[in-house]
């Protein structure tokens, strides 16, 4: 990345920002990879990849492919979701839907329903006695109290 210049930076940026999608075409991919040439972290192959130890064990493309391997296998094979795929209201709609997220409706009364449900909803936190977090330190420093980690050595 450090290598392109400026206005291949735009070039790509701005074909990825007008063209939005989890699995890019492979004229997508092969614009981004001359853009970009080196940057192992997406889905697009480093195809045009000028590095000089490009001849190293294990390789650029071995490399790139493990670490696609290891991103869809992580997600188990569902679908990448983004944190516009759990805004159904947004414009343009997100490409995927989360799970458990409804298709956006746009007339009144469901509109007022989708918020009374979102306002029936329990608040985020944790459901965790209150007195825990007070108590796990004070047993700790009582613990410490009692049974000294560190003596003193008298000489």
């Amino acid at each position: 990345m450090e290598e392109s210049t400026l206005e291949q930076k735009l070039h790509a940026l701005t074909h990825i920002l007008t063209s939005p999608t989890t699995s890019p075409p492979l004229h997508s991919q092969l614009f981004i990879s001359t853009q970009i040439p080196c940057f192992l972290n997406w889905d697009f192959p480093p195809i045009l990849c000028n590095k000089p130890n490009s001849h190293a064990f294990p390789s650029l493309h071995l490399k790139w492919g493990f670490s696609l391997f290891l991103k869809r296998i992580s997600r188990l094979g569902l679908p990448e979701t983004s944190w516009r795929s759990k805004c159904p209201y947004s414009q343009p709609p997100p490409l995927i839907l989360a799970k458990g997220v409804d298709e956006a409706q746009w007339e009144h009364a469901q509109k007022m329903e989708y918020v009374r449900k979102r306002l029936k909803r329990k608040r985020l936190g944790s459901d965790i006695n209150p007195l825990i977090p007070i108590l796990i330190p004070d047993a700790l420093l009582f613990f410490l109290l009692l049974f000294n980690p560190f003596p003193l050595i008298d000489d």
